[in-house]
């Protein structure tokens, strides 16, 4: 009888231990859910072996084993990958995830961070309160991020812009409120971007001179093609076509008109004949005045001819017998 109570106290202090006391109390139970891989508290697709209390006991391959806390128990749960604060590690008897560092929100091992916790900076795969010299704490990435110029938002180093603030513009590195020479501001990005000017090429030749209706005088023209457009601010391109006035080729084309024997227009023939009437009337008048002017001749001479005649008497027959 005594020996019986010390073996019951025995196994009542071996159960003390939970998961002895479980794997004791229901080892046959459990066999033969492992084998059959079904059990009523085991929802994990990626489960290979479960219990009823504590979850997936071993994953499928390529999966990783993970701990969920619940109070004061863990349970077990297969997944394709780990949760954020955790990494994972693969070998050859199971895959499970590894809680990081303290101060890390993830990682990708359990020396190297990719984000940090609140409160810390993200430097070179570490996670510090304070950032190096040169580096200043950007709240917004939780990382060390160089102290930039003066208008930059984002920076390589000290020197190089990658982002400028609002309102300015971005070159070469470089943040500036005015573009500079032979650059001009692109509003859409935010970039100082090169001035591009017209270029065009040679004329060509002109045109045959063509005219309008019976007008002798007509037009030619020439054209050059535009080789590159301007950009917004850029030289403005030329003229690129050109037109000038011509003297029609055509061999009865006289005075600004054409004369083929047709009949001209009454205007220019009533105005040919009235300066052929002028001309007619002005050497009608120089003939009189020819005729009078001959004619005052011709009695101012007889005039003279006669006053010579009375000055000088002649000497009659009868005056010279008379001595």
């Amino acid at each position: 009888m005594q020996l019986q109570l010390i073996s019951f106290v025995l196994i009542i202090l071996h159960c003390m231990d939970y998961t002895g006391c479980q794997q004791h109390s229901s080892s046959r139970h459990r066999q033969h859910k492992q084998i059959s891989g079904v059990s009523s508290g085991c929802q994990q697709g990626g489960c290979l072996t479960c219990s009823d209390y504590n979850g997936c006991l071993s994953c499928k391959p390529r999966f990783f084993m993970h701990l969920e806390r619940i109070g004061m128990k863990q349970i077990g749960v297969c997944m394709t990958s780990c949760p954020p604060g955790f990494y994972g590690t693969r070998s050859p008897e199971r895959n499970t995830c590894t809680k990081c560092r303290s101060e890390c929100d993830s990682c990708f091992n359990k020396n190297f961070c990719t984000r940090c916790r609140a409160g810390f900076y993200l430097h070179l795969g570490k996670c510090q309160e304070s950032c190096p010299e040169g580096l200043v704490r950007s709240d917004t990435q939780r990382e060390c991020v160089p102290r930039c110029p003066a208008g930059c938002e984002s920076c390589v180093n000290g020197e190089t812009c990658t982002r400028c603030r609002p309102s300015l513009y971005h070159l070469s590195g470089k943040c500036h409120h005015v573009c500079p020479e032979d650059y001009e501001p692109n509003d859409k990005l935010m970039e100082c971007t090169p001035q591009v000017h017209c270029e065009v090429g040679e004329w060509s030749e002109w045109s045959p001179c063509s005219r309008s209706g019976r007008i002798c005088r007509g037009q030619e023209n020439r054209t050059r093609q535009v080789i590159q457009y301007p950009s917004p601010l850029g030289t403005p391109c030329p003229e690129i076509s050109e037109i000038r006035e011509c003297q029609a080729k055509r061999k009865k084309c006289q005075g600004g008109r054409w004369n083929n024997g047709k009949r001209r227009n009454r205007k220019d023939k009533g105005n040919q004949e009235g300066r052929r009437e002028r001309k007619r009337e002005r050497e009608r008048e120089r003939e009189r005045n020819a005729g009078e002017r001959e004619d005052s001749d011709n009695r101012n001479k007889t005039e003279h001819r006669h006053r010579r005649g009375q000055d000088i008497d002649p000497v009659s027959p009868q005056d010279g017998l008379v001595q």
